[in-house]
């Protein structure tokens, strides 16, 4: 078991970051991370995720016009931005990830309310684990839902069966930044026993 100062780390010390140090994120550090992250578990070892790095100015211009006001600086002062997609497609990959169904193709081709829902499901999965990945590996992260889907689908997915899930900013966070942490519901509140 992870000890307690790594679980710190992971969630209750981790933080959403709004304002980030000029610190740069290199490829290897980019490619540890997916590294990392691939092995989480999807339905079906299905991995509908498919990511995209921002960070040259052409591309971060690309992204930032597609950002809601709220999210404009703070994207484009940070070092990386990764827009989390989903591939509705990703069932074509189904004879490379699970190997051992030959048939699972044939669980989704054509069944358009299952492969929607499976692709959303596993790829916010993804998302997650990219973030506990980040974070594993030294880096603040800072989610963000504002922004422009067709704009961002527009830029970054065009002529593919990938649109976007949801944003994601990486570096290493200002700390003197943030805002007093919020609360979170108690078990009692959030969950049952049965």
């Amino acid at each position: 078991m992870l000890n307690q100062d790594q679980l710190d780390l992971l969630f209750s010390q981790a933080r959403t970051h709004n304002e980030w140090l000029d610190r740069p994120v290199t490829d290897a550090q980019l490619q540890s991370i997916y590294d990392s992250m691939k092995w989480g578990a999807t339905s079906a070892n299905c991995s509908p995720a498919r990511m995209v790095f921002v960070r040259t100015p052409e591309a971060k211009e690309k992204l930032l016009q597609c950002m809601s006001p709220g999210n404009v600086e703070k994207t484009k002062t940070a070092p990386v931005t990764v827009i989390i997609g989903m591939d509705f497609a990703f069932y074509e990959k189904l004879a490379q990830l699970f190997p051992h169904a030959p048939d699972a193709r044939s669980w989704f081709e054509g069944n358009q309310s299952v492969v929607d829902a499976t692709t959303f499901r596993n790829s916010s999965l993804q998302g997650a684990y990219l973030m506990l990945a980040a974070r594993a590996h030294g880096l603040d992260c800072g989610p963000m839902s504002g922004f422009d889907a067709d704009k961002v689908n527009a830029n970054f997915f065009a002529g593919t069966q990938v649109k976007v899930n949801f944003i994601c900013n990486l570096g290493y966070g200002d700390a003197t930044k943030l805002f007093p942490r919020s609360p979170r519901l108690s078990f009692d509140e959030a969950c049952q026993i049965l």
